[in-house]
């Protein structure tokens, strides 16, 4: 019989607050950070709306770290520091060997990058930055949370586009689970709010003029966002031997991929993913009683993602609540997966499913109960968490109370 793995504590930061309790809330109140970009040069770019941390919370990390670090690395340190504190982990006394820390990221250090080009071919300077190569490769934020919290298990960085943060969670549930770890600190984290990446992502014709409205019909794309969000795993043993508090059970997971398109999704890939999902956990499509959806809002991913939806659950879909958060704090590429956890674990605790804001118009395309606007309370014993990313990686996340 395997392990069971538990959540023990959550952290995050995002647009809609620099902590866990103030993301909850905005959540619950359909909040919407999407608004036009402040903190990046723009230049000439057509679309200037995203989801911004406007202000960084007070972190406390010294400046020798501070310059060896990409913003996407800072977030994912200040997210895991506030997971770590819910947890009551008290890290002087456990053995650091085996605790460790998985972290997915979607992009890579974009900021870094698009300041050593503007330095090197606008203003002239002669080199990069010193610190170019460890601020910006993708493994760095993994790195800096081990080296930030003396975590010396398994480290590693997980890199598979919008589904990074989930693969990152399964990954180091599988740590614990293989007896490589007792506890692990995963999740995702990402910066994409950089001239270079918005310059790209328009080139692909994805991004909303105005904001993101998934499942709407008059939806028209996505809208990027930066954050991270981070989760203490442990075996359900070690959690209660040391009377920590016990938030939800990763239940299950499931992955796979479309071997189709680098871009456009299929029905098939991500619905083998959720039925993965349901079969590790032991669950029955009628036992779920949420599913926080990949919801990008382009015309062809919640079409689609609405048919493999019907493909797994059949009738039981009449009962599903479903919703996307990304309608409140954008895509945040590697880091969506991190948030909608948070989404998915506070709805367990809450009783309550959060809404998908900005909808104005049904699609028959769309036909599921997407919460509208307004939070709903319910009983939430099972939540799904889906991410389905470029390349064709989809991977399912179940949290259960616990």
């Amino acid at each position: 019989m395997r392990s069971r793995v538990v959540i023990t504590g959550l952290g995050g930061i995002c647009g809609l607050g620099t902590d866990v309790p103030a993301i909850w809330q905005a959540m619950r109140e359909g909040r919407s950070a999407i608004g036009e970009i402040t903190t990046v040069p723009l230049h000439e770019l057509k679309v200037r709306i995203g989801a911004e941390v406007k202000e960084l919370p007070d972190h406390g990390i010294e400046r020798r770290r501070l310059v060896t670090m990409d913003r996407f690395s800072l977030l994912a340190v200040i997210a895991a520091g506030e997971a770590i504190r819910q947890s009551g982990l008290d890290l002087s006394r456990a053995n650091e060997k085996r605790v460790g820390s998985v972290v997915g990221t979607g992009i890579f250090g974009a900021g870094t990058l698009d300041d050593n080009y503007r330095g090197l071919f606008l203003e002239g300077r002669s080199r990069a930055d010193v610190f170019s190569v460890p601020r910006i490769m993708p493994g760095a934020p993994a790195g800096q949370v081990s080296m930030s919290y003396g975590l010396r298990g398994p480290v590693f960085g997980v890199t598979s586009a919008c589904s990074s943060a989930n693969h990152a969670i399964a990954m180091a549930a599988d740590q614990i689970r293989l007896g490589r770890a007792d506890v692990m600190l995963a999740g995702g984290t990402d910066a994409p709010l950089a001239y270079g990446v918005l310059k790209s992502w328009e080139a692909l014709r994805a991004l909303a003029r105005e904001t993101c409205r998934p499942f709407s019909a008059d939806r028209d794309g996505l809208v990027i966002g930066e954050g991270a969000g981070m989760a203490v795993l442990e075996t359900y043993e070690h959690a209660t031997a040391r009377n920590a508090p016990i938030l939800a059970e990763l239940a299950g997971v499931g992955m796979s991929g479309d071997a189709s398109d680098i871009v456009a999704p299929t029905v098939d890939g991500p619905a083998a993913a959720m039925a993965a999902c349901l079969e590790d956990a032991g669950l029955n499509p009628e036992d779920v009683d949420y599913l926080n959806a990949h919801g990008t809002g382009t015309k062809a991913n919640d079409q689609i993602e609405t048919a493999a939806i019907h493909k797994v659950f059949g009738n039981a879909v009449n009962g599903l609540s479903v919703s996307s958060t990304k309608s409140m704090h954008a895509h945040c590429m590697g880091a969506s997966g991190g948030l909608e956890m948070i989404a998915c674990v506070m709805a367990i605790r809450d009783g309550v499913v959060p809404p998908t804001a900005n909808y104005r118009q049904p699609d028959p395309e769309c036909d599921l109960d997407v919460t509208p606007n307004v939070a709903r309370e319910r009983s939430v014993r099972v939540a799904l968490s889906n991410a389905f990313a470029f390349g064709g990686t989809n991977a399912v996340l179940a949290f259960r109370a616990v």
